[in-house]
C-alpha cells in the first residue's frame, strides 16, 4: 500500500534489502547515477544509517546528489521522529508525499566517525551518523540487545532497560572511567565511563516519551557530547531519573556530568577497548575515535 501510494506521485523503482549493508550498496548506487533525484528509505534506523553511508561514500554535495526521504519502519525511528515525522508508517508516508508536493526540504548536518592518527584505529573507515553515537556503557547496552535480536528476539523497550541494567551491574569501570575527551584549545576531560554524542535532540524515546541527554543539539549546529565520570548506584538514580524528566529546556547535570554544545572536532580515547556505537548499531570496539560535525550534508524531504 506505502509503495502504491508513493508510486502515484513519482517513477518508482522499488528494492528490498537483502543482506547487511545491501542499502548502503544501493544508496552508493544512487549517489552514482545520474537519473535518481530521490531515495526513500523504508526502514528503521539502521537501514536509514546505511542508506546515508551510501550516499555519501563520496562525500556531502547536497544540490549534486539524491535527496533522502524517510518513512519510519523500525522500533524507535529517532532520525525521522526527530525531523519531525509521525511514527506510523502510513502517516508519514502521508506526510511525504505533501512534502514532495510542496517542495519541502531542508539540508540537516551530521556526524563523522574517522579512525585517530597515530593510533591503532587510525585505518579504521570513517562512517556517517544521523542522530547519535556513543562509546562505552550505552554501545555495550546496544551490543548486548543486538545479541538478543540475533537469538530471535523482538526488540523492545522492555528488552533494552534490561539490558541496561545487566551492562550497568557488568562494567568493571563504573566508578572510574578510561575514556578522556580530547579538542582544540581546551584541558582533555579524564575518566569518562559515559559518552553520547548528539547530532539532534532528543536523544532516543521510551515508547512515546522523548529522552533530552542533549537538548541544544540540533541538525542546524555541530555536535554536541553528554559524558558521565561516574556510574554508582547513587549515580545511575540521579542521572537516570533526570533523562526520564528531561525536556527541550533542561538536560542532565552534576558534578560527575559533562555537557558541550556545538562541537565542530573532538577525540575520545580510552584506556581499554570500549565498544562504540551509530545510531544505534554496535560497531565493535575500538580504543580511540575522532568525531566531526559536517553542517549541511544532507538534503532531507520534510
Amino acid at each position: 500500500m506505502l509503495i502504491h501510494a508513493l508510486a502515484s506521485e513519482m517513477k518508482l523503482e522499488a528494492v528490498t534489502t537483502e543482506y547487511r549493508g545491501h542499502a548502503r550498496d544501493l544508496g552508493r548506487q544512487a549517489a552514482d547515477s545520474d537519473d535518481i533525484d530521490l531515495v526513500v528509505a523504508l526502514g528503521g534506523d539502521g537501514t536509514v544509517n546505511e542508506v546515508v553511508n551510501g550516499l555519501l561514500h563520496a562525500g556531502p554535495a547536497p544540490g549534486q546528489l539524491p535527496g533522502l526521504a524517510v518513512v519510519p519502519g523500525g522500533s524507535t525511528n529517532v532520525f525521522a521522529r526527530a525531523l519531525g515525522l509521525p511514527n506510523d508508517a502510513v502517516e508519514a508516508t502521508g506526510a511525504l508525499l505533501d512534502a514532495l508536493r510542496d517542495g519541502s526540504e531542508r539540508t540537516v548536518g551530521l556526524g563523522l566517525t574517522s579512525g585517530t592518527p597515530g593510533t591503532e584505529d587510525e585505518s579504521v573507515p570513517s562512517r556517517w551518523f544521523t542522530f547519535n553515537a556513543g562509546l562505552g556503557f550505552d554501545a555495550g547496552v546496544v551490543g548486548r540487545v543486538e545479541q538478543h535480536r540475533e537469538r530471535g528476539r523482538k526488540s523492545t523497550h522492555a528488552l533494552y532497560v534490561r539490558q541496561v541494567v545487566r551492562q550497568l551491574f557488568g562494567e568493571p569501570n563504573r566508578r572510574n572511567g578510561t575514556i578522556t575527551l580530547e579538542r582544540a584549545g581546551a584541558d582533555p576531560v579524564t575518566d569518562l565511563v559515559l559518552s553520547i554524542v548528539s547530532n539532534t535532540s532528543p536523544w532516543t524515546f521510551l515508547g512515546n516519551r522523548p529522552i533530552y541527554a542533549a537538548p541544544k543539539a540540533s541538525f542546524d549546529t555541530g555536535l554536541d557530547i553528554f559524558a558521565l565520570s561516574r556510574l554508582s548506584t547513587a549515580a545511575v538514580a540521579r542521572y537516570g531519573t533526570q533523562l526520564l524528566t528531561s525536556s527541550p529546556d533542561r538536560g542532565p547535570q552534576g558534578k560527575h556530568a559533562t555537557s558541550l554544545h556545538d562541537l565542530t572536532e573532538f577525540t575520545l580515547h580510552s584506556k581499554v577497548p570500549l565498544p562504540l556505537q551509530m545510531d544505534g548499531d554496535h560497531l565493535g570496539l575500538r580504543t580511540s575515535v575522532t568525531f566531526t560535525g559536517v553542517r549541511r550534508a544532507l538534503r532531507v524531504i520534510v
